[in-house]
This record gives structure tokens, sequence and C-alpha cells, in this order.
């Protein structure tokens, strides 16, 4: 008897129902080629747990997510809630759902297709080719440091943040970074702010202490600025990025215009080994376009993708989902943020469809 794979799927707020639609639309194409069985049980998270049970993250949910085999999340926030207290806004039960689950790894490839060159801002000499996967920490560093907040210091309102990580929280990333760089082009290139911080110098310390292990992986250190600057003036210099929480996040949507728009980039929020890992686009809610089926769903779509690969081992059928986007985009079609001359613009549902179909055809054979 086949396993059926159980899935929490998280639609949140905005544009993540719609284009959460569109991924669910692709993994049952998946079930109906590949003869494999998912079972989908829907969740809320973000402003639609708020606005339904009063917090972002219920204790429902929560439940859901621990006994699933993944999680499927579209995006959560809204402007109607920033004047909330801080304590309850959307992002705090992302951030929750991140530190209950221990999803210390975010991996987000930006991989330039031919097809998409052209929509790219940057010329083609400098992106055709470029496959970078950012490995970012995710459960640590300023985002989660404590003590934090805003309080009176001499008559004047001061607000702080705390960046720290232990060594063993940067030794389980970096580990997990070398192990994924083995597998690509063996070149690591590590992000810090050494020369400042003396969390970033820690963060050094352990890297060279792991790199000893990877004797084949090339490995370098850039500074978070250099970097940034880097990603545009040549990013074919770089396979694996490992970084911190707060870098991460930055440079990840940084390398996104490499690829065009930030609709083409996915991701995958890893456990230790045996946890239920998370599946989201990098991308937010984007309220102003919800129900106007225009917003691309190729990054949710990509990060189904992900979920084959690295939840389910199912590397064939991951290959089958990137290859029928490749194919629709040789097609010509684009949604209205990849769109150039030529091309068919086509809505959220619309491209959705044409990636299903192009699975369920599968006129092209798997190796």
């Amino acid at each position: 008897m086949s396993k059926t794979y159980k899935i929490a799927v998280l639609p949140g707020d905005g544009i993540g129902p719609e284009i959460i639609a569109q991924g669910i639309k692709t993994l049952n194409a998946v079930s109906e080629k590949f003869g494999v069985d998912f079972e989908f049980n829907e969740g809320l998270i973000g402003g639609a747990a708020i606005d339904a049970e009063g917090v972002p993250l219920p204790d429902s949910t929560l439940e859901l997510a621990k006994g699933s085999d993944a999680v499927y999340l579209g995006a959560i926030g809204d402007w109607k809630y920033d004047t909330l207290d801080p304590a309850i806004r959307p992002e705090r039960g992302l951030l929750k759902i991140r530190k209950e689950l221990n999803l210390f790894a975010n991996l987000r490839p930006a991989v330039v297709y031919d097809d998409l060159i052209s929509s790219s801002t940057l010329k083609e000499e400098a992106v055709k080719g470029v496959d970078i996967m950012i490995v970012r920490e995710l459960t640590s560093g300023i985002y989660f440091g404590e003590p934090k907040g805003i309080e009176e210091r001499d008559g004047e309102k001061t607000g702080f943040n705390n960046m720290i990580y232990k060594e063993s929280e940067i030794e389980r990333i970096v580990r997990l970074a070398f192990d994924i760089a083995m597998k690509r082009r063996k070149k690591l290139c590590s992000v810090d702010k050494a020369n400042v911080l003396d969390v970033s110098r820690l963060w050094r310390e352990v890297v060279e202490r792991v790199a000893a292990g990877f004797p084949e992986v090339e490995l370098n250190h850039m500074y978070v600025d250099n970097a940034a600057m880097q990603l545009i003036r040549n990013p074919k210099q770089f396979d694996v990025i490992v970084t911190g929480n707060m870098f991460g996040d930055i440079l990840s949507d940084e390398a996104s215009m490499l690829t065009g728009s930030l609709g083409m980039l996915a991701s995958a929020s890893l456990s230790t080994k045996g946890g239920t890992a998370m599946y989201e686009p990098s991308h937010g809610s984007a309220p102003k376009y919800k129900g106007l089926d225009k917003v691309n769903p190729i990054a949710t779509i990509m990060s189904a993708a992900m979920m084959l690969k690295y939840s389910f081992n199912m590397d064939k059928e991951a290959d089958a989902i990137d290859r029928a986007v490749q194919q629709v985009l040789k097609d010509g079609y684009r949604t209205y943020d990849i769109m150039n001359e030529g091309c068919t613009r086509v809505g959220t549902s619309q491209m959705g469809d044409l990636i299903s179909g192009k699975i369920k055809e599968m006129n092209f054979a798997l190796s």
C-alpha cells in the first residue's frame, strides 16, 4: 500500500490563497501523473488567523503542522494589521511556527532561466547561467535575540535588538551548507561582517572549523556589503552562500532580481532530521493584488517542487515540475512581472493551468 503524504496547507493572507491554489493544482497533476497520494489539510495563520481566532498562530494550526509530513505556506500580512500590537501582528505567527518546528535552515535558490534573461534588469552576460543557492539561518540572530524593545533612555525613546548566535546554531547551518555545496559545484561563500561585529567573528571561526571536514569545497569569506555588491557585479562567481538570518533575508531578495522577479524565488525551510519542513515563496502577501488574478505563482509552484525533493525524496517528480515551468516559459507565457515583448500575458490561475497541464502531457522524457 502506497504512502499518503500529509500536507498542512496554510494559505495565509493577501495573494496567499490564490498562489497556493496553483501549487495544489500542480501537486494534483503530479499525483495523477506519477501515482503518488497527497492529503491536503488547511489551517489558519497570519491575519486570517487573527480575524478568526484573535491570534496569528492558533494552537490547532501548530498541531496540524506538527502532525503533517510537510507544511505549504502562501504568504502572510496586510497593511490593515499595521496598527496592532507588534506581539500579535501576522508576522509573529510566521516567526513562531519557524521556532516551534525548529526550521533552522532556509534554502533560497536563485536560478536564471534562459527564457527569462530579458526579464532581468542586468545585462545578459552578467546573468546567463546564474544558479545560486542561498542558505540562510532562520531561527536565531537579530530577529530572535533578547533583550529587545523600545524604552526611554536619557529622555528619549531608544530601540534595540540583539544579534545573538551560539556556536551550535552556527555549526548546524554551516554544516548543511557544506553538504549542499558537495552536491553542487563545491564552492561555498560565507557572508558575515567580521570586521565590525563580534558575533560575525565567532561565525567565521566556526565556519573555518567546519571547513576542515570538507577539504573538497572551495571556501571563501565575504563581508555582507561586498557580497551585496558582488551579487550585482558578478553573480556567476557564487554557487552556495551561507549567512545569518538578517543578512540572508536581504541578500536573497536581492538575488531574486537576478531572475527577473521575486515571483520566481521559491524557498524551503528545513528542520533537524526527522522534523517537519515548510515550503513557501520568498515574496510577501502583496495585498494590493489580492483577488486580481495577476501575480506570478511560479515561486509557489517551485516551492512545491522543493517539497517533493527535500521532504518526500521525489527527485523525478520535482524535476517534472521544473521542466514543466521551463517549457511553459519557453512557449512564451508570462505573468505581468516577467512580461516581455512577443510573449502572451496570463494571470495567476492560467499560469497554474498551463504548468499543471504540461505535467500531465509529459511529452518530454524524465532522466
